[in-house]
C-alpha cells in the first residue's frame, strides 16, 4: 500500500522504541554493554561467537573450506549469540566487538588472542593466515578484494533496506520498498553481468569473495531471503543462478551454512559445533527439536 500519512521531521530525532516494530528489544540509539556476560571458550585456535544469518554464514563457510584444503590451525568452536535476546549487548562480547554484531573472532592461535571483527575482515584475516583463497597476484587480488568490498558496502542495501521493509517492517509502504527493490534488482544485474564473464566473482577461482556475497545474494538467488524470489523475478539472473548453484553445492559450504544456525529444518540446524563429527552426532542442544 502507499503511504498516505505525511511524516515532517522534528527538529531534533528522539528516540521512540515503539517504532521499532520486532525488533524494538534490541535496537538502540546507543552503544556499549548493557549487562556483564562472560563468553565461553573452547579448546580450538579459532573461537567464532555468531549466529547462522547471512553474516554468520561467511566466516563459517570459509573456516570449513579450510579444514576442507588441509588446514589444520582453522578448527574452531562456533558459540552461539542470540541476537533477539541480546547476547551481542553483553560485556565479553562487546569487548570483542564494540559494534555489537555477528560474527566476532577470537583468534587464540598465538601467545596473545586477536580480536577479529566485522565478517570482511574476518574474511580477510582468515585468508590471510592460511594462505588462501586470497590470490596474492597483485590483479587477481585487487579483484577479489573488490568485490569483496563490494559485498559489504552493498548488503546493508539488500537487508536492512530490502529486506526490512518488505519482510519485517510493521507496515508495508509502497516507496520504501519500490527504492530498495529497484536497487537489489541493480545489484543482482551488477553481479549477473560479472558472472556472464568470468566463472567467479574474482576470475576464475572460488574465493573469499565468493564466499561472503554468496550467503547474501545466491541465498536470494535461491529463494532463501525473505520469500521475495517471484517479487524480485529473480530466475532472470541466470549467471547468478549458474554461480549460487555450483557454490550451494560445495561441501563445505553445505557444512558451513548449517553452524549457528535457528532457522529451517531441523535437520539443516547445527546450533553449535566444535568437533567436525558434530554434523553427522547432532545432539539435543546442537540441533533443534523435532516439530510435534
Amino acid at each position: 500500500m502507499s503511504d498516505t500519512t505525511v511524516y515532517t521531521p522534528p527538529k531534533v530525532w528522539t528516540w521512540n522504541k515503539a517504532n521499532g516494530g520486532q525488533f524494538a528489544n534490541i535496537n538502540r540509539p546507543i552503544a556499549g554493554a548493557t549487562h556483564d556476560k562472560e563468553l565461553p571458550v573452547g579448546r580450538h585456535p579459532m573461537q567464532l561467537y555468531s549466529l547462522g544469518t547471512p553474516n554468520g554464514q561467511k566466516v563459517t563457510i570459509l573456516l570449513e573450506e579450510l579444514l576442507a584444503l588441509g588446514h589444520a590451525g582453522a578448527e574452531y568452536d562456533a558459540w552461539l549469540i542470540k541476537i533477539g535476546q541480546g547476547d551481542q549487548f553483553g560485556s565479553a562480547f562487546v569487548a570483542i566487538n564494540p559494534n555489537s554484531k555477528i560474527p566476532a573472532l577470537h583468534d587464540r592461535s598465538g601467545p596473545k588472542p586477536i580480536r577479529v571483527f566485522e565478517s570482511g575482515a574476518i574474511l580477510m584475516h582468515l585468508a590471510e593466515k592460511f594462505g588462501a583463497l586470497l590470490p596474492t597476484e597483485p590483479a587477481a587480488r585487487a579483484e577479489c578484494l573488490s568485490w569483496l568490498f563490494w559485498q559489504m558496502g552493498s548488503a546493508p542495501y539488500l537487508g536492512g533496506g530490502f529486506g526490512h521493509f518488505y519482510a519485517y517492517a510493521p507496515a508495508k509502504f509502497e516507496y520504501a520498498i519500490d527504492r530498495f527493490a529497484m536497487e537489489t534488482k541493480r545489484q543482482l544485474d551488477v553481479l549477473d553481468r560479472r558472472l556472464a564473464e568470468s566463472e567467479y566473482l574474482g576470475g576464475a577461482d572460488y574465493t573469499i569473495a565468493d564466499i561472503a556475497v554468496w550467503p547474501w545474494y545466491g541465498g536470494l538467488a535461491k529463494g532463501l531471503l525473505y520469500g521475495a524470489g517471484e517479487f524480485l523475478a529473480v530466475h532472470e539472473y541466470k549467471n547468478v543462478q549458474r554461480w549460487a548453484d555450483a557454490i550451494g553445492a560445495r561441501p563445505a559450504v553445505k557444512r558451513g551454512r548449517m553452524v549457528n544456525r535457528l532457522q529451517g529444518a531441523p535437520a539443516a540446524q547445527l546450533h553449535e559445533r566444535h568437533e567436525a563429527s558434530d554434523f553427522d552426532t547432532k545432539t539435543q542442544d546442537k540441533v533443534a527439536p523435532a516439530a510435534t
